[in-house]
């Protein structure tokens, strides 16, 4: 996450989703910023949809009006808005910058976990998604990704997950029941269900204690945000391991969600 990419259109349907997980079942939310220092490229700047209430406002409009104040040029577009504003009610957030180094890295990794340890459902926002083997962690662009280990301890400490994760140029339906069935060996006992937008996808990891409530969560999304973001069902098992060499390390993602 940057914070040149607060508030555009990408992320007006992350805070919906998030916010609709959140009432519909009832769980306490804590969000993981996995923020990096801003680049000054143009990517973020999708916010036309604030000029376009009619279109937009009815999928959330307590979310939409709080997001207008964006309209406004003396604004600044920063993630600590999120809290300002309450986009998500009562939840909590680490916002530390996270920068390559691996030891830095695992300073802000438990110290996020030790800040966000009462939540039940942690949202992880990494710039690209999920790590790739051409970027191991510790070295330059890592702090672009969450890493296997990290998701597993996250999972170990009990809590559900959704993890925000860039569409690589590959196919969609190939590419979205895959990580699914990789996230289901990687933290096993898990179900996953996917949420999809114009160019990310997110991935629900749930605990065996949150499925009930996290499944009911997942009709209200399809019913309240339908036109906008996709739910995938949980996929069975059995894509190749192999799939993700040959065809997503080939890719080279660039973010597009705020």
């Amino acid at each position: 996450m940057k914070n040149q990419y607060f508030g555009d259109i990408n992320d007006f349907r992350k805070y919906g989703l998030l916010r609709t997980l959140q009432r519909a079942s009832s769980l306490a939310v804590g969000v993981c910023w996995f923020l990096t220092i801003d680049d000054g490229a143009g990517d973020g700047e999708l916010r036309n949809y604030l000029k376009q209430p009619g279109r937009w406002r009815h999928y959330d409009p307590q979310l939409y009006d709080k997001l207008q104040r964006l309209s406004g040029a003396e604004v600044q577009r920063s993630v600590s808005r999120a809290s300002e504003w309450e986009l998500i009610p009562g939840a909590f957030y680490f916002d530390r910058i996270l920068k390559d180094h691996r030891l830095a890295r695992a300073e802000y990794f438990e110290a996020a976990r030790q800040l966000l340890r009462n939540s039940e459902l942690l949202f992880v926002d990494p710039d690209n998604g999920i790590e790739i083997p051409s970027t191991k962690l510790g070295t330059s662009g890592s702090s672009k990704y969450v890493y296997w280990t990290e998701l597993q301890a996250i999972y170990s400490d009990g809590q559900s997950i959704l993890v925000y994760q860039h569409f690589p140029r590959v196919v969609r339906e190939r590419f979205v029941p895959f990580i699914a069935d990789r996230l289901r060996k990687e933290l096993r006992g898990s179900t996953v269900v996917a949420f999809s937008t114009a160019h990310v996808v997110f991935f629900l990891v749930q605990q065996p204690k949150h499925t009930a409530a996290l499944a009911r969560a997942a009709r209200e999304v399809e019913q309240q945000w339908l036109g906008q973001i996709e739910v995938w069902p949980a996929q069975s098992a059995g894509q190749p391991d192999h799939w993700i060499e040959t065809d997503v390390v080939a890719a080279h993602p660039k973010r597009l969600d705020g």
